[in-house]
């Protein structure tokens, strides 16, 4: 069986930036086991697999070790792929989770505009335990849906910290976002998730469901600006639209190609 393959790098102008994710277009499902090898053998932070289904389109998302509920910069990816290796002519591209429900991606400007339903967070006690995750005690934590998120007071203490690997792999929580106001954008962000088989995530658009409704709150803004400050750095564009949240980002792509199995 031979599978289409590509490789975009996501949230960035140009390869070798922002997070690369592969993309496997299908013409129906693989059993979740085969799905799974593919991701572990292609040893990105995620690999998103897509059906078409009438004129929408069926997304899943797996890191090497785990299925996951929800993957921006994946899903940017595939939004790439079947705009501009496909000629997709809609206005929007419509894809369903399962796990996520409706996610919509439209073209803004040279953008790609991802269309998520907000997470909601609650703060919860900084106990022991969760402290041991850092060196810097955070100033408040977060629960979200699937990741726990930390704000501590500046960009600095982002780009610096140290993570507990062994700490944060124990949470139960697809994985940890770490965040603080920035200095020439709106916030940054760190994401580390171990336990997803990600020790740290180059840029993580899901985490922006968390993160844009906490600071867009914070800072009496609708429309924000962000950095992820991973090695391979990532810049988003974040606006709040009701109980929904656009991410916009630019992406390249890297590979095309074919897998054999």
């Amino acid at each position: 069986m031979n599978i289409e393959i590509y490789q975009v790098d996501a949230f960035t102008k140009e390869v070798f930036a922002g997070n690369p994710a592969a993309v496997c277009l299908l013409d129906h499902w693989l059993e979740a086991e085969l799905m799974q090898n593919i991701a572990m053998e292609n040893n990105l932070a995620e690999t998103a697999f897509v059906v078409k289904a009438d004129e929408n389109y069926q997304i899943r998302w797996f890191t090497p070790t785990v299925e996951v509920d929800l993957c921006g910069h994946a899903t940017l990816a595939a939004a790439h792929v079947l705009y501009h290796e496909k000629s997709f002519q809609g206005e929007q591209l419509h894809f369903w989770s399962d796990r996520s429900g409706q996610l919509l991606v439209k073209k803004d400007g040279e953008r790609l505009q991802l269309d998520f339903p907000a997470d909601s967070i609650s703060e919860i006690p900084v106990t022991p335990e969760l402290q041991s995750c850092f060196s810097v005690k955070p100033l408040k934590i977060f629960k979200g849906k699937t990741d726990y998120m930390f704000i501590f007071k500046t960009e600095e203490s982002i780009r610096n910290i140290s993570p507990n690997l062994s700490a944060i792999a124990s949470l139960d929580a697809r994985g940890l976002i770490a965040s603080a106001p920035g200095k020439k954008v709106d916030f940054v962000s760190r994401f580390f998730a171990p336990q997803s088989g990600i020790i740290e995530d180059p840029v993580t658009g899901s985490a922006h469901t968390s993160l844009t409704p906490y600071w867009s709150a914070q800072l009496g803004k609708q429309e924000l600006e962000a950095l992820q400050l991973s090695t391979r750095g990532g810049h988003l564009f974040c606006s709040m639209e009701k109980d929904r949240v656009l991410i916009s980002g630019y992406s390249r792509l890297y590979l095309r190609g074919e897998i054999v199995v």
